[in-house]
């Protein structure tokens, strides 16, 4: 059993004085006011571990780009206790029963914090979606555009036809990659370092249009539609509306397109190359208040890590470079960095907590709370952070939050009950558990 005790514990939608206590796994008790009998984190934030639900972990077949116990020792180290993996990337993907069950027993022994899936949606796999379903994934992801996976194409209109109803039935939610392609082409291959470039080659139009899809074909068959990664803010509006009508719609952002501007990225820096792109200031401060006003849900960061070589780091080709940002370690501080001017605390945490446990189903994740699992992340608002490549647990130490100074310093991070990160270094390994759709 463990008592630990703050001023500011995230109870009930408040910050408030409480001590809390946990034994075999769950939080057994919580009193209002600080004890003496317990560990005193003094004015540090104890609140529910953060669970990041957009993720690409990569293993089997790609862990020279990423695996289980890399990119789960880099999650505990920041405050996250829960991920969900997207079923692409690795190899084979996460299209069939057979090869989800792969990515399972690639998963035995390595978790650090607890593990989510999802299954994929391709053309041709509706009949692999309710065994998928039933195996436990969390949800369907598919792509309106090129996956950057040959083995992951992305899906046409006739497909989505056939694969919502499944997909409602049985109540889980459809995750979009959102870009859908009108011909458009640009000389970016004629000017390949140039990010003002590579930013015109993936228009919001794209987005803009993909998302007007989605939400229409929600409508029709009433199947849980997110939107994944949303970064033009011309599509909020269409999704506020969509909300408004009761449609069964959610959306995310990611970290990146909160704390970066297109304006402040170098010419030939890779690093910041993701797709949908990071857009314009004026774009971003729209997303920021999205976060505010509800329209968008919660936050992730769409990890998406890759060697050097395929990021183009010497060459700065943002025509020939992997699309995908590394960030699972930062996405605490890097939202909190972006928004804690215009949010508070409380208007804050459930963005990282709450809303996407909610969004996944886990009942007993995103709060503090009696009988509740005791995934806990400790932490101060207060403190600046200015990670350096040794601080980095995720396996390239390739990364733009890498030497970016932000707000909020991880102190522990506790999953089931045990300690897994603390005084920056993991200190109990491989505490995680799968999350299974029951």
């Amino acid at each position: 059993m463990r008592k630990i005790t703050s001023n500011r514990c995230w109870i009930d939608g408040q910050l408030k004085p409480a001590t809390i206590t946990f034994d075999q796994g769950r939080i057994s008790d919580i009193a209002l006011g600080k004890s003496t009998d317990a560990e005193d984190f003094g004015n540090n934030v104890i609140m529910p571990g953060i669970l990041d639900v957009h993720v690409h972990i990569n293993e089997p077949g790609r862990t020279e780009w990423e695996g289980f116990e890399t990119i789960t020792q880099a999650a505990a180290a920041g405050g996250i206790t829960s991920i969900v993996d997207m079923p692409l990337n690795a190899s084979p993907v996460s299209t069939t029963v057979e090869a989800f069950q792969l990515k399972l027993e690639a998963s035995k022994g390595k978790m650090n914090v607890n593990c989510g899936f999802y299954g994929g949606l391709v053309p041709g796999n509706s009949n692999e979606i309710e065994g998928l379903i039933l195996a436990g994934v969390l949800g369907l992801k598919c792509f309106l555009t090129h996956s950057g996976i040959d083995e992951f194409p992305n899906v046409t209109e006739a497909d989505l036809d056939s694969a919502m109803p499944i997909i409602a039935k049985f109540d889980i939610p459809l995750l979009i990659h959102c870009e859908l392609e009108d011909g458009f082409e640009n000389n970016l291959s004629e000017f390949p370092g140039s990010y003002e470039i590579y930013l015109e080659s993936r228009p919001k139009k794209w987005e803009n249009d993909a998302i007007s899809m989605m939400i229409r074909l929600c409508k029709k068959y009433r199947c849980r539609v997110h939107i994944v990664h949303v970064s033009s803010a011309e599509a909020l509006k269409d999704i506020e509306e969509a909300k408004s009508q009761g449609l069964p719609i959610s959306a995310e952002t990611c970290a990146q397109y909160l704390l970066f501007n297109a304006e402040d990225i170098p010419d030939s820096s890779t690093i910041y190359k993701c797709a949908p792109p990071i857009r314009e200031k004026a774009n971003n401060d729209q997303l920021k208040n999205a976060l505010k006003s509800g329209v968008l849900d919660f936050i992730t960061t769409d990890h998406s890590p890759a060697p050097a070589n395929l990021k183009e780091i010497e060459s700065g080709s943002f025509y020939k470079a992997w699309g995908g940002i590394s960030g699972v370690q930062f996405l605490l501080p890097a939202s909190w960095e972006s928004l804690n001017s215009i949010l508070s605390l409380e208007e804050f945490i459930p963005l990282l907590t709450d809303n996407p446990a909610e969004f996944i189903r886990q009942h007993k994740k995103g709060k503090l709370a009696i009988g509740f699992d005791a995934d806990i992340a400790i932490w101060n608002p207060e403190s600046t952070v200015k990670p350096n490549e040794a601080d980095v647990l995720f396996k390239h130490k390739i990364s733009p939050y890498i030497g970016k100074s932000m707000l909020g310093e991880v102190l522990e991070t506790i999953v089931s009950g045990e300690t897994v990160f603390k005084n920056n270094s993991i200190v109990k390994s491989h505490q995680g558990k799968w999350l299974i759709q029951a």
